[in-house]
């Protein structure tokens, strides 16, 4: 279960940084020099693991991941909800004190046992090992809702191509004339928008979760179609993703531009950015916006979901992660930025042109990308031009996200159960075909009639309820138990320096406590599911909600118990032994740096 050298080392008058230096008096109590022995059995058979073509590839992945939807329907909002520009100061504090550590941890993990969330963790700290493969199950149910998005936008896209939008006027057969709007209805409530009305036919919404309808036949067809992009973006692993996130990653940056430089000039664009960015200092004096801040932060990286760890174990041995490490977390912070002002230049235009406050255009979510920002192409010039680019836009954006997703399943399969595997199905094409085809499946729900609701339901309980566990006990697992002493070792036998002061004080201190108070705020700020304004779900569909927290908090406990249960000798020892990781940091020292092979056999 350890790396190659251990028996040679002990000989050798050159080592240094051994794990075994560190925990040698415990082991020799122990008796646990059986968990340190080498596997030179199972390097042998280990196969070379793959690398990315060129380090820009790795750099465009993680960017392309880390920005994504939320950048352009959360961040402005939330900025607004909480204080306009004063919201960019606990965002910043936040960004540096959370976000770029803990991804920097992150991609240390990764880059340095070259193995995905789940048996990197396995190895660093053997108690915890289920999170890693809560955060691979966390993905993988994230990822089978999130290409439903890629399904409404490839809708929206092939319906731009029409002689004219079909969500710019009331006069379609699927309009209901008596309360349909050209524009915002304002305070009239009984009046809905062309957009609305467009956007609901999409769905084809029935009342309630408890409703299901019939599949939408034309969203199945465009599932499937989503599911095979997917694929033939990832099947051949990082070889084919790595060339296709150099149009994915960067193309929404030129529509982004684009559409900022055409915004700023529309009339009441100023009007908009001004509600955008005016600071209400008071709102700094609010724990919930800080926390608010923090969950940004987390959401938006990416933080806890396995993805940026399997990326990074792609990585040659060397590669600069401090340097990569900066660039993914600020391009990502300047793309929500930016985008607020695009949003929020397009909202104001809105505003002035059918005479309505700001406020009751704002909005978040599917809505502010379906709704309100179609409303804004069928007034814009050149409206035909806007709308598809727009969608092109989303699903660039969607799909970087949806990739780094699926490949934390594969990497986990290949890690675990690569020649088992490989054996059945003889191809690792294949697999991910596979990975793919379950991913459709369990997606068809949200394409039914009441798809919309089993989405909101799926969204609430996924990537809020049960985030922060995750990223809890992964903190507490990384820096706290396996320690920033031995995090710091990683880095010098990696970089040939160890992280500065500053690092070290996150990862010890700052970091875990901010995780920490964003767990505690969210269970006592707990508020259920709904949709819109007016839907509560019912009881039973709560019951749902939260067993699909469990799916993925569940593997925490079972991974401890596990280990306790197989590990011999008393309480404290087995409690001993656990926190005890099984990595030998001096056998990957010792090799050469961009060695591209499996040093760790699977945990």
């Amino acid at each position: 279960m350890m790396g190659v050298g251990a028996d040679k080392k002990a000989e050798s008058t050159s080592s240094k940084f051994t794990l075994q230096q560190l925990e040698g008096k415990e082991e020799a109590e122990l008796g646990h020099a059986e968990a340190v022995r080498p596997a030179k059995d199972d390097l042998q058979s280990a196969e070379p693991r793959e690398t990315w073509g060129r380090r820009l590839e790795f750099v465009l992945a993680s960017v392309g991941y880390a920005v994504g939807l939320g950048n352009v329907w959360r961040f402005p909002y939330l900025c607004y909800r909480s204080g306009g520009g004063a919201f960019l100061i606990p965002y910043l504090i936040m960004l540096f004190l959370c976000g770029i550590p803990l991804l920097f941890m992150e991609f240390t993990v990764g880059q340095y046992t070259r193995l995905g969330p789940v048996h990197s963790l396995a190895k660093i700290c053997p108690l915890f090992k289920g999170v890693g493969l809560a955060t691979v199950v966390i993905s993988y149910v994230l990822c089978t809702y999130y290409n439903v998005l890629m399904t409404w936008a490839l809708y929206y896209l092939l319906h731009s191509f029409s002689p004219s939008l079909p969500w710019q006027s009331c006069n379609n057969t699927w309009n209901a004339v008596g309360n349909c709007s050209t524009g915002f209805p304002g305070n009239a409530t009984h009046l809905q928008s062309a957009s609305q009305q467009f956007f609901e036919l999409v769905l084809e919404m029935t009342t309630g979760i408890e409703h299901a309808g019939g599949i939408r036949w034309e969203l199945f067809g465009l599932l499937v179609l989503a599911w095979a992009i997917v694929y033939f973006c990832i099947f051949k692993g990082v070889k084919s993703t790595g060339k296709v996130v150099y149009f994915t990653a960067t193309f929404p940056y030129f529509i982004l531009f684009a559409l900022l430089i055409n915004n700023v000039q529309l009339p009441g664009a100023r009007d908009g950015i001004l509600f955008f960015l005016m600071p209400n200092w008071s709102k700094l004096l609010e724990v919930q916006v800080w926390v608010n801040a923090a969950a940004q932060i987390f959401n938006s990286i990416g933080i806890s979901f396995g993805s940026m760890i399997s990326m990074a174990s792609y990585n040659k041995f060397n590669n600069n992660i401090l340097r990569d490490t900066y660039i993914v977390s600020l391009a990502n912070s300047a793309t929500s930025i930016v985008a607020g002002f695009v949003i929020f230049s397009a909202i104001g235009y809105m505003a002035h042109i059918h005479n309505l406050p700001v406020d009751d255009i704002a909005t978040d979510g599917p809505g502010l990308v379906f709704v309100v920002y179609p409303e804004v192409f069928s007034t814009m010039p050149v409206s035909q031009l806007w709308a598809p680019l727009f969608f092109i836009m989303l699903l660039c954006l969607g799909l970087d996200s949806q990739f780094a997703m699926v490949e934390v399943a594969v990497t986990f399969i290949m890690d675990g159960f690569g020649k088992k595997v490989l054996h059945v199905f003889k191809r690792k094409e294949l697999i991910v075909l596979a990975v793919c085809s379950v991913g459709f499946l369990l997606g068809i729900p949200h394409i039914t009639r009441g798809g919309i609701y089993v989405f909101q339901l799926m969204d609430h309980y996924t990537a809020v309820v049960s985030l922060m566990f995750l990223a809890f006990f992964e903190v507490l697992a990384i820096t706290l138990i396996f320690g920033v002493r031995r995090l710091s070792i990683m880095l010098e036998n990696m970089l040939g320096k160890k992280p500065n002061l500053f690092f070290r004080v996150c990862w010890q201190f700052l970091s875990p406590m901010l995780v920490l108070g964003i767990l505690i705020s969210s269970i006592v700020q707990y508020t259920p599911a709904r949709y819109g304004k007016t839907y509560t779900y019912p009881l039973w569909a709560e019951v749902v909600g939260w067993f699909i927290s469990l799916v993925s908090i569940i593997w925490i406990p079972l991974g401890a118990l596990h280990e306790l249960w197989t590990t011999e000798g008393s309480l404290l020892q087995r409690l001993k032994k656990s926190i005890t990781p099984t990595i030998d940091l001096e056998s990957v020292s010792e090799k050469p740096s961009g060695e591209s092979i499996a040093l760790f056999a699977a945990a």
